[in-house]
């Protein structure tokens, strides 16, 4: 690699790694060290390409969903994260609202499997149409509309307080999420 191609690499890495971190964390469920994991295995097989690579942002998102989906493919001992039970009264008004409001798609989020997470993520998360999300993991658009259903409602019975309306409409006026939307 030529001076001037890792220049462009490093500045591509310094000003996209928080942007990646946070995918990779959705991605991973919440768990900081896979997703660190996941972003540096993605930069590495960029690295390699980086001269043929015309879209870096796209290529390395693309490599951090399929390699996510080989993980999950992989069938190791899935270890499920147990939380502690939610507090009755979610819907305090105090500011707080909508950081509890991510600490619970967070947590929901994390209780789903790999794949749930990954379909749910790049719907919602990453705003891609169902034939993108169809395209990137490589399945039907089919499967993704059964995949996110099936999510959706696994999540809503994680997190019922998602569906509240009031709570929806004080934090989160725009969410699909949280009003329901159906794919």
């Amino acid at each position: 690699m030529d001076p001037q191609d890792h220049a462009r690499f490093r500045d591509f890495v310094d000003a996209r790694w928080s942007t990646l971190l946070r995918l990779a964390n959705l991605l991973t469920g919440g768990d900081r060290h896979e997703a660190e994991d996941l972003v540096q295995i993605a930069l590495m097989k960029a690295l390699g390409r980086w001269r043929h690579i015309d879209d870096p942002e796209g290529y390395v998102r693309k490599v951090m969903y399929r390699h996510q989906i080989s993980r999950w493919r992989l069938r190791r001992p899935h270890r499920e994260a147990t939380f502690a039970a939610l507090p009755e009264d979610v819907g305090v008004a105090d500011g707080t609202s909508a950081a509890d409001l991510r600490i619970t798609v967070g947590q929901a989020l994390a209780r789903l499997t790999p794949r749930q997470r990954t379909m749910l993520v790049l719907r919602y998360f990453e705003d891609l149409s169902e034939t993108e999300v169809a395209s990137t993991l490589g399945c039907s658009v089919g499967t993704v509309r059964s995949t996110t259903h099936r999510s959706l409602a696994r999540l809503r019975s994680l997190a019922p307080e998602l569906d509240a309306p009031s709570r929806a409409a004080a934090t989160a006026p725009n969410s699909s999420l949280a009003k329901g939307a159906h794919t």
